[in-house]
């Protein structure tokens, strides 16, 4: 008998008015030609369009003058090589300068997916049965960049969720870079990255404090090209020492801002190809506090880079990389210590399922351990989790999706002992949800993905996305999935 999946017709679709302004690249020597041609313009005419991009743009952004002045400023070189007095320059052409540069982009117009759900920190003003909710999505623009974006809302006593209204004044957070580095990790993570020529090595390590921030590690950066005579496989190393760095970093929104205003977008060069897949979890320590961490994975065109972010308010977050044994896409952190050690489920062959401990957070150096591996012909080509792990009375509840015949994705179930989750004590021999016709037609055709699930009011909750291009929801009455899977397990030991 098969377990009852319950679709919720209710569905997370993109906006395409919800935009960015992003700073718009162009090279020195146009540059030049675009910052001629406005100075060339009459008073009159630089009023006149400024009070048109004004009227134009001021409504899909915050503060549009604050945009137009950050790009202005950017613009410095260029004033410079035209021996433009900036002292000289009125408002309006600054911001008419800054117009140039600036361009708008629209975060989720391609696709809206592979979401997560978490308990929101805010469980004020709800009733008997009903839960606040924070809901995580990976948005896809213009090139296929991807970004973190939120919803927030109540998931109600009938497993209804009702979204908050949804604010198009996007917030790009306040970057800070002050992260304080140990030599120590710093070089394991390098060396991780990249191999370095062994006099190179002993350079940095020499040139190297114990700890350092972000602008001291520029300034040995400096140092080391000056003194030394660099070998090509040299000046990749100061390039990846730079690039490692850049991938800490703290980041902040206004107060003033709506949750689903608030995007992260990326910042550093690890991250300037996307952010995928964040996989949120509510985490608690051994006095029962809150932490809301994320694994995701930060994507620079060539190298993949395991991170994680963490938050208490879902205002203000810090991003790290992952080091050690975490070296693929798709690692979930466990919601609290397994005796007394964190724990991770992660694939870092991309075909199957491992687990692994660790004392840090961030640095992953024990043996990894495999759980589970393709065995039926659904997941014949890869398995994965789709998110934390559940604690249920009977075990770790895992939402798995597998890989099969003509590339189809499905999501399935298994379940880990509690005090060793590297035991797997039952999983379902048949796909636990599948895409109907209707859901496997899109950007990627036949896939189903999800992030992150919770329980409430003794039902998983399973947001997941289709196709690649929108998301929805199913509901599970726990027991009955539990008593699935525990009956597998009868089976398997006959």
């Amino acid at each position: 008998m098969g377990i009852t999946i319950n679709r919720k017709n209710i569905f997370f679709r993109p906006k395409l008015d919800r935009v960015l302004a992003r700073r718009f690249n162009l090279s020195p020597e146009r540059s030049v030609k675009i910052v001629k041609r406005v100075m060339a313009m009459s008073e009159e005419d630089k009023t006149l369009l400024l009070t048109q991009i004004l009227r134009n743009y001021a409504r899909r952004h915050r503060s549009v003058l604050h945009v137009l002045e950050r790009n202005y400023n950017l613009m410095e070189p260029t004033l410079k090589e035209l021996k433009i007095d900036k002292t000289k320059l009125s408002n309006v052409d600054k911001m008419l300068i800054g117009s140039y540069f600036t361009m708008e982009y629209s975060i989720e117009a391609a696709a809206y997916f592979n979401p997560s759900i978490v308990l929101s920190p805010d469980q004020s003003q709800t009733q008997e049965g009903e839960s606040r909710i924070v809901l995580s999505f990976r948005a896809v623009g213009e090139g296929h960049l991807s970004s973190i974006v939120f919803r927030s809302g109540i998931i109600d006593k009938h497993l209804n969720i009702e979204l908050d209204e949804v604010g198009i004044l996007l917030e790009k957070p306040k970057h800070i870079k002050n992260y304080r580095y140990k030599k120590k990790d710093f070089l394991e993570k390098l060396v991780q990255l990249h191999k370095p020529e062994e006099d190179i090595y002993q350079v940095v390590e020499s040139k190297l404090a114990d700890t350092f921030i972000y602008d001291e590690l520029v300034r040995y950066v400096k140092e080391i090209k000056l003194e030394n005579e660099l070998t090509p496989n040299g000046q990749i190393l100061m390039q990846q020492m730079l690039w490692l760095a850049s991938s800490h970093y703290d980041i902040s929104y206004s107060l003033d801002t709506s949750i689903s205003e608030r995007v992260i977008f990326p910042i550093s060069d690890t991250e300037k190809n996307g952010i995928e897949d964040a996989r949120f979890v509510r985490y608690l320590n051994d006095k029962g506090k809150a932490t809301y961490y994320a694994t995701y994975t930060a994507y620079d065109g060539i190298s993949i880079l395991p991170k994680l972010l963490s938050t208490k308010d879902f205002v203000n977050f810090k991003v790290q990389p992952l080091n050690g044994n975490i070296k693929n896409k798709g690692s979930a952190l466990f919601p609290r210590k397994i005796n007394g050690k964190y724990a991770m489920l992660c694939r870092i062959d991309g075909e199957n399922n491992y687990i692994t401990y660790s004392e840090s957070l961030t640095n992953w150096e024990e043996d990894v351990i495999l759980i589970s591996e393709p065995e039926y012909p659904w997941e014949f080509i890869q398995v994965g989790n789709c998110g934390s792990p559940l604690e249920t009375d009977e075990g770790w509840l895992v939402i798995t999706h597998s890989v099969g015949p003509m590339r189809e994705y499905t999501l399935g179930a298994m379940l880990l002992d509690l005090k060793d989750p590297s035991k797997v004590i039952g999983k379902l021999k048949q796909p636990l949800l599948y895409a109907t016709e209707e859901e496997r037609n899109g950007y990627v055709p036949n896939v189903l993905y999800s992030c992150g699930q919770i329980i409430h009011n003794n039902h998983l909750i399973l947001p997941y996305a289709y196709s690649d291009h929108e998301s929805t929801y199913a509901t599970i009455c726990l027991d009955e999935l539990l008593s699935s899977l525990l009956q597998d397990q009868v089976r398997n030991k006959k």
